[in-house]
């Protein structure tokens, strides 16, 4: 009777040590994937607080000579063209939405993060965001909130300055380059006038040349990140000249509409459109273009968004 009333509190002590144990895993996986983390919570007051940036935010009096349709849009400041481009048949078919965007002031494209909030885990439809900060155009963003590492500025304000990465710097000139995050920092950006940052890679092109080695590149291949080679949807950022960009989305995973892209194909899209630096950031399901309320393009060629932690956007 000893033996089994011994045996059965073994068993029971092992099942509660299991029990906690799945507990404790299923806890830190909602804690790393989940549950939001809220570092500042109202990021507009901050911007506006930060000495030189309200400035650059003001807001002008509506333009009085607007130009607009499903496609375009245009202004005294403002200038977007976008076009959707179908390229090969079948199974083959890539399915594509560039912006050509030309503005007079450089810090007219900004950024925003969902709820207001920045912080991690902490996330908004692409579209929502947009409709919130009153965006004409935006695309998803570098989804900064699924990590906590990298330099992360946005309109002027520093939030984060982790370097490990190649990141993408705006300039307040109407600029555009990629940098070694390592080396350098958020300081000495914000110093040599950098408006926003987006830290997520690789960069596809440079000095008007496709990047080496984009067909073995890896980014964030820790856990919980997918490779970012193959056939998929794709959000990229390419610049002409000052203040000239260029914003293409690929939608994939569909057969028939679009099996997406690989990095070479994308790199090759901003090579042809005569960008001359162009870089990629987050793409699969978050992979979105909005212009004037709407989605334009198809996500995951089933029309539904997946939540992300910023845009950038012109509003």
């Amino acid at each position: 009777m000893k033996n089994y009333s011994t045996k059965r509190k073994i068993m029971v002590g092992a099942s509660a040590a299991f029990l906690l144990a799945v507990g404790v895993i299923l806890y830190l996986l909602a804690d790393r994937y989940l549950i939001e983390h809220v570092e500042i919570d109202n990021a507009n007051v901050v911007t506006s607080s930060i000495s030189g940036v309200a400035a650059l935010k003001e807001v002008s009096e509506p333009s009085q000579s607007i130009e607009a349709d499903d496609w375009n849009y245009q202004n005294e400041t403002v200038s977007i063209a976008i076009e959707k481009v179908v390229t090969g048949s079948g199974k083959d078919t890539v399915t594509y939405f560039v912006a050509d965007v030309i503005l007079s002031e450089a810090t007219d494209l900004q950024s925003a993060f969902a709820k207001n909030k920045f912080g991690r885990n902490i996330i908004e439809y692409t579209s929502q965001i947009a409709e919130d900060n009153n965006a004409i155009f935006a695309i998803n963003g570098d989804y900064y909130g699924f990590r906590s590492d990298g330099i992360v500025i946005r309109n002027g304000v520093i939030y984060r300055d982790d370097p490990v990465r190649t990141g993408l710097a705006f300039y307040t000139d109407g600029s555009m380059q990629v940098y070694d995050e390592t080396q350098t920092s958020a300081q000495e950006l914000l110093d040599e006038g950098v408006w926003n940052t987006l830290s997520f890679g690789p960069a596809l092109l440079e000095d008007s040349e496709i990047s080496a080695n984009l067909a073995n590149v890896e980014v964030d291949t820790n856990f919980g990140n997918h490779s970012i080679q193959g056939n998929q949807p794709r959000t990229g950022v390419g610049i002409i000249d000052n203040n000239h960009f260029v914003f293409v989305v690929v939608d994939g995973r569909s057969s028939g509409y679009s099996k997406g892209v690989n990095l070479v194909e994308f790199a090759q899209i901003f090579k042809d459109l005569g960008c001359t630096v162009a870089y990629n950031v987050d793409g699969g399901g978050s992979s979105t273009m909005y212009f004037m309320g709407r989605v334009v393009n198809n996500p995951l060629g089933a029309n539904k968004e997946r939540g992300t932690s910023d845009i950038l956007f012109i509003g």
